[in-house]
């Protein structure tokens, strides 16, 4: 069965966006969204999708949670060893996108992928809900084939009676944060008849001073 969505659309007109009033610091402006956004309690502001292309050039998409903004670029957490790292240590390059429907706003995100400090990691994976930290030990390896639920539910029961709630949980080699240091950020705020006000920032490296300078644009919507 088909489905036409043509006749559905909205008009856009809560904010804008003008590049002569914002911060020189793309950094400043992330941090001031996201704020917004949180205080519009926006479900989980922090989701975002985050899309990899591997080796064999097909790209893939999935939902990650923020959970770091920092000097230079973003911090999310994963598995080492699942598709989506797989794809980071083939090709570095990717893009982050988060979307905030009740403001009208999405923010894309491009840059190159390392791997934070392992200390670190564990540091932020100790702080995890029991439960999660022993969920992260039953996906391995992540986007793996599991026989069925019962199989995952099991692995984890018996996980859960080897590092009862009062014991730590050991932080996996294979769990850890990732840092995706930020070359581009296009901020998007959506407007009425579809002239959407988009402004990008560039990290200009081409300065003698070692200064991470930045240059904005305004693009066609």
């Amino acid at each position: 069965m088909s489905m036409d969505f043509t006749d559905q659309r909205l008009s856009y007109e809560k904010g804008q966006l003008d590049q002569q009033s914002v911060p020189a610091s793309p950094f400043e402006l992330l941090n001031a969204w996201m704020n917004e956004a949180i205080g519009a309690q926006v479900s989980e502001p922090y989701a975002m999708s985050l899309a990899t292309c591997g080796a064999d050039s097909k790209p893939s998409v999935r939902i990650v949670l923020l959970r770091e903004i920092t000097d230079t670029g973003i911090v999310f957490y994963t598995n080492y060893e699942s598709a989506k790292g797989q794809d980071i240590a083939e090709n570095p390059n990717a893009e982050a996108l988060f979307f905030w429907h009740q403001l009208e706003r999405q923010i894309r995100i491009s840059g190159s992928i390392d791997k934070i400090d392992a200390n670190k990691s564990a540091a932020y994976f100790q702080k995890r809900p029991h439960d999660s930290q022993v969920g992260a030990w039953v996906s391995q390896p992540q986007s793996g084939e599991v026989a069925n639920r019962t199989v995952m539910e099991q692995t984890f029961a018996q996980l859960q009676a080897d590092y009862p709630t009062d014991s730590p949980v050991p932080t996996p080699e294979f769990w850890g944060g990732y840092e995706i240091t930020v070359n581009e950020i296009e901020f998007w705020q959506g407007r009425a008849n579809r002239m959407h006000d988009r402004i990008i920032y560039s990290l200009d490296k081409s300065g003698s001073d070692g200064m991470a300078n930045w240059t904005t644009k305004r693009l066609l919507p």
